[in-house]
């Protein structure tokens, strides 16, 4: 038997396989900040008094992180060589389309938010949109409904973590130049990405236990097999440790102690990040969710 293959759930991991996998792990990163972004603005212009200084500028970062994910999706190769993980050209052009529509939709949010106007009904649109990306993209990759739907909830979780993250952390600076600002929209985005990173925490519980994902690992296998050491990172310095700084982010925040809050919100954008780019990888280079 070959050595890739003692846990038999992935076979060995040659250099290829794992390049054929970045075009996938770019896509993930690029639709997640862009679609999480302009999540958190929506929220913000609902449910706080965040500037619109802070929510155009967020604004136009997702639509320009849209136009990047657009990009790379028409850069994603048709398969993914020997990973587990198949897909299916069905979803594509739907995926495509899909992501168009969400920076057409995005573009004319920011312009209405720099105009004054609470546009729901175009910002609703906006997120319907990024959330059919989502969907097509899990329906495309996922190897039918049954792992569609996992994969779904997975990139939800990591688009509402990577662009929740990002945004918070903009706004932690917007307050070194509006310093009168409430802290109260500070404090929201802070919690809500703990409750996001918590979910994530939960869901990698259920992942692992039960072998999720194209390659049928056995449940608790990737603790221990050839890709253990990824899948031990993701656990403690993507979701842990971002776990932890997010609660000490709104302990800071409460205090307004912005600046300490705000230093935290930058360390968590590059753990955080760091989390979704192995979670990704793991998914397309292995064919592991977690």
């Amino acid at each position: 038997m070959a050595r890739g293959r003692r846990h038999g759930y992935t076979p060995a991991v040659p250099a290829e396989r794992i390049a054929q996998s970045l075009a996938f792990i770019n896509w993930t990163v690029l639709t997640g900040l862009a679609v999480g972004a302009y999540a958190a603005i929506f929220v913000g212009r609902l449910r706080t008094d965040a500037t619109r200084g802070f929510l155009a500028f967020t604004g136009t970062c997702a639509v320009l992180l849209g136009l990047l994910a657009f990009v790379s999706d028409g850069a994603l190769p048709a398969a993914l060589g020997d990973s587990p993980v198949a897909s299916d050209a069905a979803w594509t052009e739907p995926r495509r389309a899909a992501l168009a529509l969400f920076c057409a939709l995005a573009a004319a949010y920011v312009v209405a938010i720099a105009r004054g106007r609470r546009a729901t009904i175009i910002g609703a649109a906006g997120l319907a949109a990024g959330g059919a990306v989502l969907v097509f993209g899990a329906l495309g990759w996922g190897g039918g409904v049954s792992g569609a739907i996992p994969l779904f909830i997975q990139l939800a979780v990591l688009t509402a973590a990577t662009g929740g993250v990002f945004a918070s952390m903009i706004l932690g600076h917007w307050y070194l130049v509006t310093p009168k600002l409430s802290e109260r929209p500070l404090i929201l985005y802070a919690r809500l990405l703990t409750l996001i990173i918590g979910l994530q925490v939960a869901l990698f519980v259920v992942w692992v236990a039960t072998g999720a994902g194209p390659a049928g690992a056995a449940p608790f296998a990737v603790l221990a097999g050839p890709w253990a050491l990824f899948v031990w990172l993701r656990l403690i310095v993507g979701l842990l440790f971002p776990l932890v700084v997010s609660w000490a982010a709104v302990q800071t925040a409460r205090s307004r102690s912005m600046e300490s809050a705000t230093g935290l919100l930058y360390i968590n954008v590059g753990t955080v990040a760091a989390g979704t780019i192995l979670a990704a990888g793991l998914y397309f280079g292995a064919g592991l969710l977690v």
